[in-house]
C-alpha cells in the first residue's frame, strides 16, 4: 500500500523477505536523520533554526526599497521609512522612507540556505564557521575584560590636545547680523521640529508630523530614541540647553541596550554609537560613553564570518547576524561595512580595547588584497568568499559613505594613516577616470557602472561627493590639488541645479542626463525629497573651503523651500514629488533631518571656529568625531608621569 508509492518499490513489495524489510527501513530511518541534521549543519540555515529556537528570533527582517541597488533591491541608501524603509527609499506606491546614505530596502526576504554554497568550499566554510560560532562567546569575554580598564582614557587629556575649543569664541556667532538672522531662523526650525517630537513621539525613534504620533520602525533591533540620540551633538552646538537636558536625562534613564531585534549594524553604528561618542566628545559625560561602549560590545559578533567581512543585519541579543534578504546571493554591501571605521577606531580609544579597530583594519585588509575591476569598488561583496559577487558601482547608494570613510579615516589619524590615503586617491583616479562625466549642457556628474555600462543617473546621496573631494583635495599631489578643489565646486553646481530645475526648489531623489534632460529626474519613483541633508552637506565644507557667498545663498534657497514645502503644523515632512508645488507629504520627520539638515545649515551661517574642520571629522550622520593626535597624547601622558615622579 504504502510502499507501492515509493521508487524502487515494486508491486510484489508486499511480498518482502524480513531481511530485505530491514535492509530497507535502514536505509530510509538513515535518510531522515540527514535530512533533519542538514537543517543544523548547513551554514546559513539560521531561518530554519528559527522554527525551533524562541519566538523572539522568529521575526523576518524587513526593509524598504532604497536608492542605488540592483534589480529586485531597487537602490540602498542610508535610512529607514515610513514602515520599513531605510534611510530613504519610497515603495511602489510612493510611500517614502528614511535615508541610508547607502541602502535601498525591499519587501523583507530572509536569506536563502544556498547563499554561501554559491562562494564554493562548503567543507571548508562550516569549519570557519564552527570555530567562528566557538569563538564568539570568548570574544565577547575578551572584549569586555580588555574594555574593563577604561581609565587609559583622560578627557582632560584629550580636550587640552585640540587645537581649537570645539564651540569656538562665541558658539561660532557671525559678526554680519544677516547671516546671524539666518542662523537664528535654522535653529527655531530645529527647536519646532524638537518640541514635536518631544510632544507627540518622545521615546520613539522618528515623528510622523500629519498624524502627530510616533514611529519605531524596524531598523534597530529594539533601540527607541532615535531622533533624541541623533539631536544630542545639534542641541549642544546650537545651545538649545534645556532641549539638550532633556535628551541627556532620557538616555541616562531610559535608553535600554538590552533589545533582541534584528538590527541594521551600518544604522545602528552611524546613528547610535556616533551620536553617542559625538556626545561624549563633545560634554565630557560619562553617560554617554559607558553606554556607547555597551552597545559597541554588542555589535562585534557580526564580524564572525568566515573572512571577517561583518553581515549587515544582527540581533542585537543573540549575536546572529545574517546577510539582506534582497543583496545579491547573500552578499554584505559596500557602504555598509566600509562605514565602520571612524567609530570602531573612537570605539578603541574609550575602551583601550583594540578589538574594534582590529576588526575594521581586517575589512581593509581583504579589500586591498582583492582584484578591484578598473581599479574600482564594487558594491557588493560575498562575507564567505570574500570576492565581489556583482560589478555595480555607485558613488550614490551602495556605495557612497565607503569613500568618504577613506578619506575621513586619513583625516581623523592626523594624517598618518597613510593606507587610507592611498587607498581613497587611487579610488579618485579610477572615479575620474570611469564614472565623472559631463553633460551637453557643461554639467559635470557622477555616472554608476555596472559592468561596464555606464548609467548616467545621479542619487541625491551622491552629491555629498563635492564635499569630500573638496576636503580631500588639500593633500592630493601638488599639481592636482586645484583640479580637485574645481571638481568639488563642479559637482555641487550640478547638485544646486538639480534643486532649481524644480518646481519646489528642492531635489529629486535621483536625476539623469538622459533622454534629453539634465540634472532632472525622469521616473516618477524618483521625484521625491525625504528631508535629505546631502547638497547641503556640500554647501557647507564648500563654504569652509572658499568662503564663497553663492554657498550661502544657496543654502538659505534650501531653508526657505524647506519652510514652504516641508514645515506643517507638527514638525517636517517630506514631499512626494518635489516637481509639484501642491504638496503630498510622506508624514515622516526623519532623524538625519535634526542631525545632519538642520545642523549643516547651521554650520553653514556659522563662523568656522564652530566645530573647526583642524580638531573634528563629522561622520556619515553628521555626529562630529575628535581627530586623533597620538603623539599628542603620549606627550600629555608622558608628562603626567614625570609630574607624578
Amino acid at each position: 500500500m504504502v510502499f507501492r508509492k515509493l521508487p524502487g518499490v515494486s508491486a510484489s513489495g508486499m511480498g518482502l523477505r524480513l531481511s530485505q524489510k530491514f535492509v530497507f527501513l535502514l536505509f530510509l530511518s538513515g535518510l531522515v536523520t540527514l535530512c533533519f541534521g542538514a537543517l543544523f549543519f548547513l551554514p546559513d540555515s539560521v531561518r530554519l533554526k528559527r522554527i525551533f529556537l524562541s519566538k523572539t528570533e522568529t521575526q523576518p527582517v524587513t526593509v524598504g526599497s532604497g536608492s542605488g541597488s540592483e534589480n529586485d533591491a531597487r537602490e540602498h541608501l542610508k535610512r529607514p521609512k515610513d514602515q520599513e524603509h531605510p534611510r530613504g527609499m519610497t515603495s511602489a506606491k510612493g510611500e517614502t522612507s528614511t535615508k541610508l546614505k547607502s541602502l535601498s530596502r525591499k519587501p523583507s526576504v530572509p536569506r536563502e540556505a544556498a547563499e554561501e554554497r554559491l562562494a564554493g568550499g562548503k567543507a571548508q566554510e562550516d569549519l570557519t564557521l564552527s570555530r567562528a560560532k566557538a569563538e564568539s562567546a570568548s570574544e565577547r569575554a575578551t572584549a569586555s575584560d580588555r574594555g574593563a580598564n577604561t581609565d587609559t582614557f583622560s578627557y582632560a587629556k584629550f580636550k587640552r590636545c585640540l587645537l581649537k575649543p570645539p564651540l569656538g569664541r562665541d558658539y561660532g556667532k557671525p559678526s554680519d547680523p544677516s547671516t546671524n538672522e539666518r542662523r537664528e531662523k535654522v535653529k527655531e526650525m530645529m527647536k519646532f521640529a524638537w518640541d514635536n517630537y518631544k510632544l507627540y513621539a518622545w521615546g520613539k525613534n522618528e515623528l510622523r508630523p500629519l498624524t502627530r504620533n510616533g514611529h519605531l520602525g524596524n531598523m534597530f533591533g529594539g533601540l527607541k530614541g532615535a531622533s533624541i540620540i541623533d539631536s544630542l551633538d545639534t542641541l549642544y552646538i546650537m545651545g538649545l540647553t534645556d532641549e539638550y537636558n532633556d535628551a541627556k536625562e532620557w538616555v541616562q534613564t531610559s535608553l535600554d541596550l538590552n533589545s533582541n531585534g534584528e538590527a541594521s549594524l551600518f544604522e545602528v553604528n552611524i546613528r547610535y554609537v556616533g551620536g553617542l561618542l559625538s556626545a561624549y566628545y563633545l560634554t565630557g559625560e560619562e553617560v554617554f560613553k559607558s553606554k556607547v561602549l555597551e552597545l559597541g560590545e554588542k555589535l562585534l559578533p557580526a564580524f564572525n564570518t568566515p573572512t571577517g567581512i561583518p553581515r549587515g543585519v544582527i540581533n542585537l541579543g543573540s549575536g546572529t547576524s545574517w546577510s539582506w534578504g534582497w543583496a545579491s546571493a547573500g552578499s554584505s554591501i559596500l557602504a555598509e561595512f566600509g562605514t565602520l571605521h571612524l567609530e570602531f577606531v573612537h570605539l578603541s580609544e574609550l575602551s583601550a580595547n583594540p578589538i574594534y579597530t582590529e576588526k575594521v583594519m581586517n575589512i581593509r585588509k581583504l579589500l586591498n588584497k582583492i582584484e578591484k575591476p578598473h581599479g574600482l569598488y564594487p558594491n557588493f561583496l560575498s562575507p564567505v568568499s570574500g570576492n565581489w559577487v556583482q560589478h555595480h558601482v555607485s558613488i550614490g547608494g551602495l556605495g557612497d559613505s565607503f569613500y568618504e570613510y577613506l578619506i575621513k579615516s586619513f583625516l581623523m589619524s592626523d594624517k598618518t594613516d597613510d593606507d587610507a590615503k592611498k587607498m581613497y586617491y587611487s579610488a579618485l583616479e579610477a572615479i575620474e577616470a570611469n564614472l565623472v562625466q559631463k553633460s551637453p549642457g557643461g554639467l559635470t556628474y557622477m555616472a554608476e557602472w555596472r559592468g561596464g555600462i555606464l548609467d548616467h543617473k545621479m542619487g541625491h546621496l551622491a552629491c555629498f561627493s563635492g564635499g569630500m573631494i573638496g576636503i580631500g583635495a588639500d593633500d592630493g599631489v601638488p599639481e592636482k590639488r586645484q583640479h580637485y578643489l574645481d571638481l568639488a565646486a563642479e559637482i555641487t553646481h550640478t547638485c544646486h541645479e538639480s534643486y532649481t530645475r524644480s518646481a519646489t526648489k528642492l531635489g529629486p531623489e535621483a536625476f539623469r542626463f538622459d533622454g534629453g534632460g539634465e540634472a532632472t529626474a525622469t521616473r516618477l519613483s524618483d521625484r521625491y525629497y525625504i528631508l535629505r541633508p546631502e547638497v547641503i552637506e556640500s554647501y557647507m565644507y564648500m563654504w569652509r573651503l572658499t568662503h564663497d557667498p553663492k554657498y550661502r545663498e544657496w543654502g538659505w534657497e534650501a531653508v526657505e523651500a524647506l519652510e514652504q514645502h516641508c514645515r506643517v503644523e507638527a514638525g517636517f515632512s517630506g514631499i512626494r514629488d518635489v516637481y509639484t508645488t501642491t504638496a503630498s507629504h510622506d508624514n515622516m520627520q526623519q532623524s538625519f533631518f535634526l542631525s545632519e539638515t538642520l545642523k549643516y545649515l547651521y554650520l553653514l551661517f556659522s563662523d568656522d571656529d564652530l566645530l573647526p574642520l583642524e580638531d573634528w571629522v563629522f561622520n556619515t550622520e553628521a555626529h562630529p568625531l575628535p581627530i586623533v593626535r597620538k603623539s599628542c597624547l603620549q606627550d600629555e601622558a608622558t608628562q603626567d608621569k614625570t609630574v607624578a615622579e
